[in-house]
């Protein structure tokens, strides 16, 4: 009763070693996982068979190497056990291998592997890598079922088993939400073999190549400039280290917060004007801001980055049930619902207040701060059942203030005003906050529009001269967008 595992190295039979060779050569039979392998021919097996044939019957890979495994393990526990050999090394790329050694370990049989030489040895030669040098090494098949590439951009990676176009297509999918399409790649084909080919392409041809079989993988070479996560939490905590920044290093969580509610109204500002490059670079100030706050918290003892990444990570996966469960849901407003009950049922569970209102950030702009309210209220039907009747709760509160005999009864009348005017907002789903923004702005091109044509000081012009270059700063904004 035994099960020994050898390798047969990448397919060049000069590369087997001698040990498995003579495994090899005395044993009375083998089993190979596949065939179809280089040199396959040329190795001492008097008496060899494959699963080949289990190909074509499974469905999917995962129980074909489920069955393979059980199948081993079946022949492994006879007198004279079993001789299981596989293509490269036995623990590189070989599922059938791990569930092998599980089943194995369960049912006392004792399993020797015989190490192989991968694909991974002749791969570095053939691109002239240090396999130390911080190479990524991933699976095609995992990496084409992601939406994002689990991969630092400033290191290099190999991705092995891009054995057909399809896993080639949704790996460059993956891969182009981090990489540019014009990200320069190389398609290893049979490595260590000697039909070993070395194929530079862009990223965007990955899928094109008619070379890929299922001896090819991707080298992914790294971005040209630092442009990873881990990168830049490098920059920040040298900045806060002993020989960093002496302003970095004095900061605190209450002496940075301005700075984050600044960075945080200039990325307003450039989505407000639709301008990418702003946005991009207010992002990636705000995203200082955190990275900042978050080292210090981690110099404190407080939380780390893998915390807070974790924490949101769960949060995000907990309530789209809809995505990760089996939740059906039909609409965007289905989708907050859920959330909004996730979130209560969550609040509760931890003890914290159960209303409704809670967690609306008390130092948000009045404006937003009045469309949450609203809007939480809303989720419960605590609203207008038309917008008609919110325009006439606005009229009902613009003639309250006009009524008002007091200061005191004006101040909180015009309160209400503002109150009700972010509700017809909401009503009609427009942003409040926003719009006045955008109609500060309005103001501002245009009041300094009749400051540069006025021809002599301000004060010397007269209200219907200034309302005239006002109209003449309208009529000019209208032909812009003309």
């Amino acid at each position: 009763m035994r099960i020994t595992i050898v390798g047969l190295g990448p397919g060049n039979p000069e590369l087997i070693t001698r040990r498995a060779w003579k495994i090899l050569q005395d044993s009375d039979e083998v089993y190979l996982r596949t065939a179809v392998h280089p040199g396959i021919e040329t190795l001492p097996i008097a008496n060899r068979r494959s699963f080949d044939e289990q190909y074509e019957r499974a469905s999917d890979f995962d129980s074909l190497y489920r069955h393979i495994a059980e199948e081993v393990i079946r022949l492994g526990a006879r007198t004279q056990g079993v001789v299981y050999a596989v293509p490269g090394h036995p623990l590189v790329g070989e599922a059938t291998v791990t569930t092998i050694l599980s089943l194995a370990k369960e049912q006392n049989i004792p399993v020797e592997i015989v190490d192989g030489l991968s694909f991974i040895e002749p791969t570095l030669a053939a691109l002239g890598l240090d396999g130390l040098s911080g190479v990524q090494l991933l699976d095609a098949e995992d990496v084409a079922r992601l939406h994002h590439p689990p991969l630092n951009p400033d290191a290099p990676a190999i991705l092995a088993q891009v054995y057909n176009q399809q896993i080639a297509s949704n790996v460059k999918l993956t891969l182009a939400n981090q990489y540019p399409d014009e990200h320069p790649v190389i398609l290893l084909h049979s490595a260590g073999t000697a039909d070993q080919f070395l194929e530079h392409i862009p990223l965007y041809e990955l899928d094109r190549s008619t070379r890929i079989n299922h001896l090819t993988s991707l080298y992914v070479p790294p971005l040209p400039r630092p442009s990873s996560f881990e990168r830049f939490q490098e920059t920040i905590a040298h900045l806060r280290a002993p020989e960093g920044c002496p302003w970095d290093r004095k900061q605190t969580h209450r002496s940075l917060r301005e700075y984050l509610l600044e960075e945080s109204y200039e990325v307003l500002e450039a989505l407000d004007k639709d301008d990418m490059q702003s946005l991009r670079e207010e992002l990636g100030d705000l995203l200082l801001q955190i990275v900042l706050h978050t080292q210090i918290a981690t110099e404190e003892g407080d939380f780390q980055m893998a915390d807070l990444v974790a924490g949101v990570n769960a949060k995000m996966i907990a309530r789209h049930p809809h995505v990760w469960g089996t939740t059906q849901v039909e609409s965007a407003e289905q989708v907050v619902a859920n959330w909004d009950t996730i979130k209560h049922r969550e609040r509760s569970k931890n003890g914290e207040r159960k209303s409704i209102l809670e967690g609306i950030p008390p130092a948000l702009p009045a404006l937003a701060q009045a469309d949450k309210l609203q809007g939480r209220a809303a989720r419960v039907g605590f609203d207008w059942p038309k917008v008609e009747d919110v325009i006439a709760k606005l009229n009902e509160e613009i003639a309250e203030i006009q009524a008002a005999e007091s200061d005191q009864e004006r101040f909180e009348e015009y309160g209400d005003v503002l109150f009700s005017l972010v509700n017809v907002a909401r009503w009609y789903k427009i942003d409040s906050e926003a719009a006045l923004r955008e109609t500060n702005g309005k103001f501002m091109r245009r009041f300094q529009y009749i400051e540069q044509n006025a021809g002599r000081d301000l004060k010397e012009l007269s209200l219907a001269e200034m309302d005239s270059l006002w109209n003449a700063a309208k009529a000019e904004e209208r032909q812009q967008r003309e």
